[in-house]
């Protein structure tokens, strides 16, 4: 089974937005990038509005599109479509995950990520030391 999903790198003030998974969810208490499954006739830009206002109460705004991640978990297969964000505010309520943090980009490899993820922690990671003061 192959299940598509949408997450957001959520930037703000240099840091990047990340969140712990629940003792009760698959992978409790690896850290990823919000975001959920792709819903039938939804693209993955208003399935990623979507999950960030249900799952953290927030508004971002979608400015970039990152390379996809597929990852085999062996029950299912995950394509990881990634996106940069801009944070545009509200106060973060979670409502499936454990905890958040905002990271500076040298601190994102001190997390133990989702597999699917690690990918797309790399990518921005060089993307950010190949260009200074890219990122809002």
């Amino acid at each position: 089974m192959e299940i598509s999903v949408a997450c957001g790198v959520i930037l703000h003030e240099n840091k990047v937005l990340c969140v712990q998974r629940s003792e009760i969810m698959s992978l409790p208490l690896k850290w990823e990038f919000p975001g959920g499954k792709i819903e039938k006739n939804e693209t993955p830009e208003q399935c990623l509005y979507r999950e960030i206002k249900e799952e953290l109460g927030i508004y971002i705004e979608i400015f970039e599109k990152l390379t996809n991640s597929y990852y085999d978990y062996g029950s299912f297969e995950i394509i990881l479509i990634p996106y940069l964000c801009k944070y545009l505010g509200d106060e973060i309520i979670l409502s499936e995950h454990k905890e958040f943090q905002w990271l500076l980009f040298s601190e994102l490899t001190k997390l133990e990520w989702a597999p699917a993820d690690i990918p797309i922690v790399k990518e921005i990671i060089k993307l950010n030391a190949n260009n200074k003061g890219r990122f809002i």
